[in-house]
């Protein structure tokens, strides 16, 4: 039995093949108990916390560093052996690579869970994490390329030369594309500062429309004409945006011109007629109404009211619901509106010219 045990495969003896065979089942149970019972009673208490964060914990407690301990567990086992250089090189290149590919794993989850930790808190609805995706992108893939760059470095090789070349070929990049790493920036201040997002309505020069997309390079709205669209981010962020998603309420001026053969009692009432028209529908808040002044042919008033609804089509209604009920209350009233005229003066003999009024 001793002499079995003795033999040698591959530079060692059986004994040593079994004892790393058994150091790699100890092992295996181990971690096997441990994620049972660790794991469990983790997750059991993520379940009564509110955090979302130590869910994300388990998450990743079970899917990198669970399988990292298993596999650290075999390398270990078998480095412990007398092996060739060539299978020990080959054997840390292959442990660095997966043991960088869960890092790197685990370190754009994070990522990930932050921005979209950042966006609930900030109260900010689901577009906005649909939007997240593109930051989310470009910085894992720099995260990735950091790791294949630290990989390589782990391997034996000099990395100067690559990092240099990476340098010289980044300032060309940035050189030939100024306009598009001028939009990713932009991007990335939409995505911070937040002028507008998804859904908003907006008014950009004399474009208006709804957002329907952020992307990394260009933005594209859905105007009232239904086309679509497209514009850089740059051009966004440079420009002046009216958000009318972002109003509260709606600040209404409107102007009479009311005919002059009005009486002094008319004039008068005008401005608690109307002032009680706009109080009397719900969602409006009266502000002020005057006799603003003389027209050449009028009597001029000027009325101010709050729609307390940033919706374009409630503001039309109700607007549309004061004109009528101002319409009846001056019919009722006896109270014309100014219109164009002429009055005809004739003399004896001959007709006198006609003078242009409003009636």
């Amino acid at each position: 039995m001793n002499n079995m045990l003795e033999q040698t495969f591959w530079g060692n003896s059986v004994s040593g093949w079994l004892t790393a065979a058994v150091a790699i089942v100890v092992s295996f149970i181990v971690i096997g108990l441990l994620r049972l019972i660790f794991v469990r009673k983790l997750h059991a208490w993520a379940l009564r916390t509110k955090s979302t964060w130590d869910d994300f914990l388990t998450m990743i407690i079970g899917k990198s560093a669970v399988p990292a301990l298993y596999i650290s567990s075999v390398y270990f086992s078998l480095t412990a052996l007398q092996l060739p250089e060539k299978v020990r090189n080959v054997l840390h290149v292959a442990y660095t690579a997966v043991l960088t590919y869960f890092v790197l794993r685990v370190a754009t989850a994070a990522f990930r869970k932050l921005i979209h930790t950042y966006i609930r808190r900030q109260g900010r609805p689901e577009s906005q994490q649909k939007q997240a995706g593109g930051l989310i992108a470009i910085v894992n893939a720099v995260i990735w390329l950091l790791g294949i760059v630290f990989l390589i470095d782990n391997m034996g090789y000099d990395v100067t030369t690559l990092i240099a070349g990476l340098g010289i070929g980044g300032i060309a990049i940035a050189l030939a594309a100024q306009a598009i790493l001028g939009d990713l920036f932009s991007y990335f201040v939409i995505f911070f500062d937040q002028p507008f997002e998804i859904g908003d309505f907006i008014i950009v020069d004399d474009k208006l429309g709804t957002i329907e997309y952020i992307g990394i390079k260009t933005t594209r709205i859905r105007t009232l004409s239904g086309e679509q669209l497209i514009c850089s981010n740059t051009d966004l962020t440079n420009a002046r945006v009216h958000n009318y998603k972002r109003m509260e309420k709606r600040r209404v001026v409107f102007t009479l011109s009311l005919s002059r053969r009005m009486t002094y009692r008319q004039v008068q009432a005008v401005p608690g007629i109307v002032k009680e028209i706009i109080a009397s529908h719900a969602g409006l808040q009266f502000d002020r109404g005057h006799f603003s002044g003389y027209g050449d042919f009028s009597f001029n008033f000027e009325f101010v009211y709050y729609v307390l609804s940033p919706d374009y089509n409630v503001y039309m209604d109700k607007q549309q619901a004061i004109y009528l009920d101002i319409f009846a209350a001056f019919e009722r009233e006896g109270i014309s509106f100014a219109y164009p005229a002429q009055t005809l003066f004739l003399e004896q003999g001959h007709a006198a010219p006609a003078k242009n009024e409003v009636a």
